[in-house]
């Protein structure tokens, strides 16, 4: 066995330990520290994997010394002179980098989640944006088969973790009230972050993996053992799931400017709508009640929600029709 083949083993041991440590501290019921402990864990994880992807490409992926090279290459290196390696966001950014786009886009909002929830731990996150956790992991699992071949997958160790809440439809408020503590910075980050990706982006599940879950009944022993079932998404209870559960869908609601909400309200045929009979209108419907649903603060600023636009469009709507 070459000394390169080793290196690259010992990587993506190193890789695969680090996420399944990941995984594990999430779903330990008696841990306080699940999402920060996750990302730092699966962020070693993707660095190490990659770093693995590199060595196998024989590309050099050490910080190099700018200074004073005279004609030869040095490289950067550690107070105890091992050699300064890049980090994820190095890797992510290099051309040859085998991950796709989607899964970029996932590690990169975590390294800045991790920046966001430095110093304190806000409750309720460890649900909020678990959707983004759970696409992590699948997709490093699914790009270390890729990389490196199916024996070093994970799909063994990733069994379904029991829960305590969240799957019980009595816990569901519990866990939507923790999350009206989220921080405002928080919010405000996830909001950036999204609004500069495109809808294809947000709604891919490399990015965030959601699943919907519905209680099944049977009176026949022998069936329904499994807390999840998975079905066939072109069968037709699936298209029927689909549209008898789309008005509850929770996911993380498109926010608008006011520039924007009157762009669409014109596109909609409403042209003479402006600034001032739009306040006239919130201001009389009290729409800025958070009670309401209509829009939201971040970071002091309102955004509206799409049901506000099309409250504003169906009354509209109703005033021109009242007046023929």
């Amino acid at each position: 066995m070459s000394n390169r083949h080793s290196l690259k083993i010992g990587l993506i041991s190193k890789a695969r330990e680090a996420m399944l440590s990941a995984v594990q501290a999430f779903n330990n019921p008696l841990a306080t520290f699940k999402t920060e402990t996750f990302i730092v864990l699966s962020n070693i994880a993707w660095t190490y994997l990659i770093h693995s992807y590199f060595k196998q490409k024989k590309i050099d992926y050490r910080y190099i010394n700018e200074r004073n090279l005279g004609g030869k290459r040095k490289y950067l290196r550690n107070k105890d002179g091992s050699f300064r390696y890049w980090d994820l966001a190095e890797c992510l950014g290099h051309a040859v980098c085998p991950v796709d786009e989607a899964t970029k886009q996932n590690i990169i909002f975590l390294i800045g989640l991790r920046n966001q929830i430095e110093h304190q731990k806000p409750a309720g996150l460890d649900s909020y944006m678990s959707a983004r956790y759970q696409a992590c992991a699948l997709n490093f699992n699914y790009y270390i088969k890729k990389l490196h071949g199916e024996k070093f997958g994970l799909d063994e160790h990733m069994a379904l973790s029991l829960q305590f809440a969240e799957l019980d439809y009595s816990q569901a408020d519990i866990v939507k009230n923790k999350e009206k503590f989220i921080p405002t910075n928080i919010k405000s980050y996830v909001a950036e972050f999204d609004s500069k990706l495109t809808n294809d982006q947000l709604s891919d599940e490399r990015f965030a993996y959601r699943l919907l879950f519905t209680k099944v009944l049977t009176n026949r022993s022998g069936q329904a053992d499994r807390v999840i079932e998975f079905i066939d998404p072109d069968s037709e209870l699936a298209k029927t799931i689909s549209k008898e559960f789309w008005v509850k869908k929770e996911t993380e609601k498109e926010k608008f400017r006011v520039k924007d909400l009157l762009k669409k309200v014109h596109e909609a045929g409403f042209t003479n709508f402006g600034v001032y009979q739009h306040t006239q209108l919130w201001q009389k419907e009290k729409a800025k009640d958070p009670n309401k649903g209509f829009g939201t603060f971040v970071t002091e600023h309102w955004y509206w929600y799409q049901k506000w636009i099309d409250y504003i469009i169906a009354s509209l709507k109703a005033n021109a029709d009242g007046k023929k």
